[in-house]
C-alpha cells in the first residue's frame, strides 16, 4: 500500500466512501435541481411530465402535452406523436418503460396498433429488444407490423426477433488473448456469473459477469489475459428472477500467436517486386485457413509514389502474411485491403502515403482548385470492409500531409489506421487485432485521426465486434488518437500510451455494447495549438442507441476532463462503467476539469473507487449522477494525489474489495494445485486439425474426447500448437495400429512442411526419420522417446503421420490411433 496511509478495512473503506459521496454531493459547484428529470429516454420523461401534470383523461393528457417544455428531441416527438403518447399513457403501456415497471400484461397491449408501436420505439430507442418481446408476446400485431415498427428504431427485424427469441445461436469469438462472448434471449432482471479456465487445468477463474444488451437482448461481454492457442471450458450461469437457473458451456480455444504458413507460398521480395505498386491481386498471390502465404521484406523499399491508389495492393486476397515491409508512397494509402480476411500485417514501416494539398481554402486542404471535397481519410493502411486481421510491431508515420484543427472546423486529412471490420460475410466481421505498434506524427504535422473508423454513426461501423487494440503507442492528433464508434460489441482498448491529442479515446456513440477500455495511459494530451476536450469522449446513447462502455483502471492525467459527453446528433448522453480510474485534471470553468462531465446524469453510469482530484480546486469536480459515486478513499489527498501523478498507476492503491475479476491483477494462472508448467499435453479440437497439403491423399480423422486422435487411409495432418523443446525433453504418448502402415509417427515443425530429421517414426515398413520403433511397445502401447536429443528449439506444429502410398482407398484397412501425447522437460 502507499506510503501515505496504512491498510483501511472493508468497513472503513466503505465509511469514507460514504463520507466523500455526501461530500460530493453537497459542495460540488454543480449541483442538481431536484425536480429536474436527466438521463433518461423521451418515454420516461414524458411518463414522469405526465404523471405529475396530467390525469388519465385524453383531454387532460393533450392539453397537458401542448405545454410541455422539455428537451429539444423530446419535444419534437411530442409534436409528431401526440395523440399516440396520449393513447399509450392512458391504456397504463407508457409505464412499463419506466426503469424497475413490471411487465406488461395483455389486456394492456392488446388494442396496441402498428402507429402505436412505431411510437413505442422511437420514445424508448434503447429498450428495443424488450419492447419487440412485449409486443410479439402480448399484442396482436403481426410480425410484419412489429418488424415496419422496428425500423423506425433503426433496427434489423428479422435480428431482433431471432434474438429476443433465444433464435440466434449464442457465440464465443476467440482473439489471440481473449474469449467475446454473447448469449441472446434474455432479460434485464437476471443476473450472471462467469468462470473459465484452461480445459488440461482444474481450478476455475472468475471473470467480469457479462453485461446486459439492451437492442438484441442478450448478455455480452469478455475474457481478457488469455494464452494464446489455448484450449478454454467457459461457464455462464444464469439466474432469472424467478429464481430459475440456466447454466451455459462452451469450450473454445484462443489463436495461435503466429498464422500457419504455406511453405510452397513464401516470397522474398526482391523476388516479385521491381517498382511502383505491389499489387497481390495481379500477382494472385494468397494462402488458405492451413497456410498464409507470406511475402517477406528482404532490402527493397517499396515506393509507389503518387501514381497508383496504393503503394501495396491487397484486393480482396485473403491469408496473407506482410512481414518486414517498408512502404512509401500511395495517392491515398500506404496498404489497402477491400473485401478481404485473414489478413497479417508484421514488422512494416509505413510513410510518405497520402495527396498533398493542390488547394488550401478557409485553412483546409484540397486536392486540387476543382475539388468539390478536403482531403480527408487518406490512411498508412485502410481495412476496407475486411476482418479478421492483425497488424503488430508496425510504424506508421509521416504522411505526406498533415490535419487542420478544429479552429478551422472538423479536422480533416490523413491517418495512420483506418478501420471498416463490416465484411460481406458476418462470420468474417469484426476480430480486428491491432497489438505493439507506433503509430504517431510530429507536433507540427498531425493526424486527423491516429486510428479512425469509417461510418462512426452506424453498428456496422468501425471495429464492429471482438476486436482488440492493445500494447500500442499512438501519438500527435488534432482530433481523437483512437475511435472506436459505431459497433463496439466486444471491443477492447487496453495497455495502451497515449498523448498529444485534441482527444484520447472516442466511444460517441457505442450503438452495441459492451466495449471495454481498461490499463491504459493517457497524458500529455492536446493539439497542435495546445488545446485539448478530453481524454475519453462519449455521446449519443438516446440518439445513437445504445451500448453500455466498461472503463476500468485507466490512468488519466490532462487539463481539461477525463470522460465528457460530446454531442451525437445534439445527443450526449452516455452509459458507462467506471472503476478504480485516476481522473487527474487542472483547469476549470464551464464544462472544463471534470473527472466526469456527464451533462445528461444518466442513472445506469456508475462511478466506483475512482480517484478524482481537481488540481486547481484541490479536491473532487464531478458533473454526474452523485447518487452512483462512490469515491475513492483518498480522493481529497492532495498529498497522495500528486504522487500517483507522479508515480502512475503502479502506485496506485485499490482495496480488495473493488478489484475487478480478470482485470484487476492482470494476466492470470491458476493456482499451484494445477499441473507442473513443466509438462504440457495436447489436447484440441477436429477444428484445429487441417490436411498436411504436401503429403495428405485420403482418409479420415476422428476424435474421442480431446486427447485421442484416429487417423485411416493416406494421412497427414497438422496441428497448430507454440511449445519449446529442450535437451532434456521427454516425449510420452499411446499408440495403436492396425494393418501394414509404410510410416507411423509424429513431426515437430516450425512450418508446414516435413523434414525428415525432426519426424520420429515409431512403426512402418519404411526406413524414414527418426528411429523411434524401439520405444513402441505394441503390447503396452506406450511410447517413452527422448525428443530433445534430436530436436530443440520452438515448434509450430505436431504433424501426426500416417503414411501408405502403396495402398489405395479401396483396399485400405490401415488405421492409427494417437493419445495422450505428452511434452515433459525432465
Amino acid at each position: 500500500m502507499s506510503r501515505f496511509f496504512t491498510k483501511l478495512t472493508h468497513s472503513q473503506v466503505a465509511l469514507i466512501a460514504l463520507v466523500l459521496t455526501c461530500l460530493i454531493s453537497c459542495t460540488s459547484i454543480n449541483t442538481v435541481n431536484t425536480t429536474e428529470v436527466k438521463g433518461r429516454q423521451s418515454g420516461e420523461l414524458l411518463q414522469i411530465y405526465l404523471a405529475e401534470y396530467a390525469s388519465t383523461e385524453t383531454t387532460s393528457i393533450i392539453n397537458a402535452l401542448e405545454r410541455y417544455n422539455g428537451p429539444e428531441q423530446v419535444e419534437l416527438l411530442v409534436k409528431q406523436y401526440q395523440a399516440h403518447i396520449a393513447s399509450l399513457y392512458s391504456s397504463g403501456v407508457l409505464q412499463y418503460g419506466l426503469r424497475g415497471a413490471k411487465s406488461a400484461k395483455s389486456t394492456a397491449l392488446t388494442s396496441l396498433t402498428p402507429e402505436e408501436a412505431t411510437t413505442i420505439f422511437a420514445l424508448f430507442p434503447i429498450d428495443s429488444a424488450k419492447w419487440v418481446k412485449l409486443l410479439a408476446t402480448h399484442s396482436k400485431l403481426t410480425q410484419h407490423e412489429i418488424a415496419e415498427s422496428a425500423i423506425t428504431a433503426g433496427l434489423d427485424p428479422s435480428r431482433v426477433f431471432a434474438a429476443t427469441a433465444s433464435g440466434m445461436p449464442n457465440t464465443v469469438t476467440p482473439l489471440i488473448h481473449s474469449l467475446g462472448i454473447v448469449i441472446y434471449g434474455q432479460d434485464e432482471t437476471s443476473t450472471n456469473t462467469v468462470r473459465f479456465k484452461s480445459a488440461s487445468q482444474p481450478t476455475w477463474i472468475d471473470a467480469l459477469p457479462l453485461s446486459w444488451e439492451p437492442v438484441f437482448g442478450s448478455f455480452a461481454g469478455s475474457i481478457v489475459y488469455l494464452e494464446p492457442n489455448t484450449l478454454y471450458d467457459i461457464e455462464v450461469t444464469v439466474h432469472n428472477s424467478d429464481n430459475q437457473v440456466q447454466v451455459y458451456r462452451f469450450q473454445e480455444a484462443t489463436q495461435p500467436n503466429t498464422p500457419p504458413i504455406d511453405p510452397n507460398k513464401i516470397y522474398y521480395l526482391s523476388d516479385i517486386y521491381d517498382g511502383g505498386q505491389l499489387d497481390l491481386a495481379a500477382l494472385n498471390i494468397q494462402g488458405s485457413p492451413i497456410g498464409y502465404a507470406k511475402i517477406i521484406g528482404d532490402g527493397p523499399v517499396i515506393d509507389a509514389g503518387n501514381e497508383f491508389t496504393s503503394a501495396v495492393h491487397l484486393g480482396s486476397q485473403s491469408y496473407v502474411v506482410l512481414e518486414n515491409l517498408t512502404v512509401r508512397g500511395g495517392l491515398r494509402y500506404g496498404i489497402h485491403a477491400k473485401k478481404a480476411h485473414h489478413i497479417w500485417i508484421s514488422g512494416c514501416d509505413v510513410a510518405g502515403f497520402g495527396r498533398v494539398a493542390g488547394d488550401i481554402r478557409d485553412n483546409i486542404a484540397y486536392s486540387s482548385p476543382t475539388a468539390n471535397s478536403p482531403i480527408n481519410y487518406d490512411s498508412g493502411i485502410y481495412l476496407e470492409r475486411s476482418g479478421i486481421a492483425v497488424i503488430e510491431e508496425c510504424d506508421i508515420h509521416s504522411p505526406n500531409l498533415g490535419s487542420n484543427h478544429w479552429g478551422d472546423g472538423h479536422p480533416k486529412g490523413a491517418n495512420a489506421l483506418q478501420v471498416w471490420a463490416y465484411h460481406d460475410d458476418e462470420s468474417l466481421r469484426g476480430q480486428m487485432i491491432v497489438r505493439n505498434n507506433r503509430f504517431y506524427g510530429t507536433h507540427e504535422h498531425r493526424f486527423n485521426d491516429v486510428v479512425e473508423g469509417r461510418l462512426n454513426f452506424e453498428r456496422r461501423g468501425g471495429f464492429v465486434r471482438d476486436s482488440a487494440i492493445y500494447g500500442n503507442y499512438f501519438a500527435y492528433a488534432n482530433d481523437d488518437l483512437i475511435e472506436i464508434d459505431g459497433g463496439q460489441q466486444n471491443v477492447l482498448v487496453y495497455d495502451n500510451e497515449m498523448e498529444q491529442g485534441y482527444a484520447g479515446i472516442s466511444i460517441a456513440p457505442n450503438m452495441l455494447g459492451p466495449s471495454f477500455i481498461f490499463h491504459n495511459t493517457i497524458h500529455n494530451l492536446g493539439d497542435e495549438r495546445g488545446k485539448q476536450w478530453t481524454a475519453i469522449k462519449a455521446g449519443g446513447l438516446i440518439s445513437k442507441p445504445a451500448g453500455q462502455t466498461f472503463i476500468f483502471e485507466n490512468f488519466i492525467s490532462g487539463v481539461r476532463n477525463g470522460i465528457a459527453g460530446s454531442k451525437v446528433n445534439d445527443d450526449t448522453t452516455f452509459w458507462i462503467t467506471s472503476q478504480n480510474n485516476v481522473y487527474l485534471t487542472e483547469n476549470t470553468g464551464y464544462s472544463v476539469g471534470y473527472c466526469i462531465f456527464d451533462q445528461e446524469k444518466y442513472y445506469s453510469s456508475s462511478s466506483t473507487n475512482d480517484l478524482c482530484f481537481n488540481n486547481t480546486t484541490m479536491g473532487i469536480r464531478y458533473e454526474f449522477n452523485f447518487d452512483r459515486i462512490i469515491a475513492h478513499p483518498m480522493s481529497t489527498d492532495s498529498a497522495y494525489s500528486e504522487f500517483i501523478r507522479q508515480t502512475g498507476f503502479e502506485s496506485f492503491d485499490i482495496d480488495e474489495s473493488f478489484k475487478i475479476p480478470n482485470i484487476s491483477d492482470g494476466p492470470q494462472t491458476s493456482p499451484s494445485t494445477s499441473p507442473s508448467p513443466t509438462e504440457w499435453r495436447l489436447e484440441t479440437t477436429l477444428d484445429n486439425i487441417s490436411a498436411l497439403p504436401t503429403q495428405y491423399e485420403y482418409g479420415s480423422v476422428l476424435m474421442d474426447g480431446q486427447r485421442a486422435i484416429t487417423l485411416t487411409g493416406n494421412n497427414w495432418q497438422a496441428i497448430p500448437v507454440n511449445q519449446t523443446i529442450s535437451p532434456t525433453t521427454m516425449l510420452e504418448l499411446e499408440l495403436s495400429v492396425e494393418g501394414e502402415p509404410e510410416i507411423v509417427g509424429i513431426g515437430f515443425e516450425t512450418e508446414l512442411d516435413v523434414d525428415s530429421a525432426s519426424v520420429v517414426r515409431f512403426s512402418g515398413s519404411q526406413v524414414w526419420g527418426i528411429d523411434g520403433t524401439s520405444t513402441f511397445d505394441e503390447t503396452s502401447q506406450n511410447i517413452s522417446f527422448p525428443i530433445g536429443r534430436f530436436v530443440t528449439g520452438n515448434i509450430q506444429y505436431i504433424i501426426l503421420v500416417l503414411d501408405n502410398d502403396k495402398a489405395q482407398p479401396s483396399d485400405n484397412d490401415n488405421a492409427v490411433t494417437f493419445s495422450n501425447i505428452t511434452l515433459k522437460n525432465e
